[in-house]
């Protein structure tokens, strides 16, 4: 359903939620209110990307996929400040089949514009490990350094750590493999 379905759904719902007020149908009025909330919140959050969430959280990827592919125009469902993270949500999916492949999910997300800053250093550090399987050092620690400052309440601190500490062991590998 596009957005201009919802938002004029949405004013009905607040229109009808005024006239219960106004003729004293008072119970009717507040459970009207509540769905008139609801249905506001969907014009700004899409409620396919908040469930594929959900699932993504519960680790039940089949789930989250399903949801986020009822998405069939993304452009027109969501809202533009949505548009990267419905791209970074498919990358995080498709990282799970084929990393490799995930890279332009990512690519997509940071160009479109993710607004908060954890999120930004999630699609970096994932770049990265891209950029270690494809064994580009150089452009894995411009990422990982990119994520590292991205990351300000450093709730990736661990993870961009161990990326790190791989990609030392990346360097012992090639210098055993190159003797």
């Amino acid at each position: 359903m596009s957005n201009i379905v919802r938002i004029i759904l949405s004013s009905l719902l607040l229109v009808g939620t005024v006239a219960l007020f106004w003729f004293g149908h008072w119970g009717w009025g507040i459970l009207g209110i509540l769905i008139t909330i609801l249905a506001w919140v969907t014009v700004f959050f899409n409620e396919n990307m908040l469930i594929a969430q959900w699932f993504l959280r519960k680790e039940n990827m089949a789930k989250a996929e399903q949801w986020l592919g009822n998405i069939k125009n993304y452009e027109n469902q969501l809202i533009s400040a949505q548009h990267g993270y419905y791209h970074m949500l498919l990358g995080i999916l498709e990282s799970q089949r084929a990393p490799l492949q995930s890279e332009k999910y990512f690519k997509k997300a940071l160009s479109l514009g993710l607004h908060m800053s954890h999120n930004i250093a999630l699609a970096k550090l994932s770049l990265a490990g891209v950029a270690m399987a494809k064994r580009n050092k150089r452009e894995a620690e411009k990422l990982l350094a990119e994520a590292k400052k991205a990351d300000k309440n450093k709730l990736l601190a661990d993870q961009i750590k161990m990326m790190k500490n791989q990609m030392g062991l990346m360097d012992k590998q090639q210098f055993r493999y190159s003797r």
